[in-house]
């Protein structure tokens, strides 16, 4: 019997292979159990060398863009698109656990492209960014 948290990452997953699965992805569940924190299940979306990998818990939580040897946060790759800090629709807010997902479907519509079909070269290029520019060391004007 699946667990709860399994079974709503499969329902969030059918919501995101709408579109991942268009762009030649295939979805499968890596881990599922119960742990300290309760019960939560783990997913992957994936291409070649590219992968999607989500998280569940009590909601959507982590989300990773891999490629190859190399991986960034959802947060990293949406300011590395957008140029800006906090302006994507994941995570969100809302009381329904399936919302993450709509949110995250909406970014990767509007912000994925480079990651869902483009060179892997331009991908390449997009993560080496990330990495040495890192929010962290984003200054503040002056």
């Amino acid at each position: 019997m699946d667990s709860k948290a399994e079974v709503i990452l499969q329902k969030g997953a059918a919501i995101l292979s709408e579109l991942l699965l268009a762009h030649g992805f295939q979805f499968s569940v890596l881990t599922a159990g119960s742990g300290s924190g309760g019960e939560f299940a783990t997913g992957e979306f994936i291409k070649g060398a590219r992968s999607l990998e989500i998280h569940f818990r009590y909601s959507l939580g982590m989300v990773s863009y891999r490629y190859a040897d190399r991986s960034i946060s959802h947060q990293d790759y949406m300011r590395s698109m957008m140029g800006r800090t906090n302006s994507s629709h994941y995570p969100g807010f809302s009381s329904d656990p399936l919302d993450g997902f709509r949110h995250l479907k909406l970014d990767l519509e509007e912000y994925g492209s480079e990651f869902l079909d483009g060179t892997d070269e331009c991908l390449r290029l997009r993560f080496d960014q990330v990495v040495i520019q890192p929010e962290n060391n984003l200054k503040l004007p002056d």
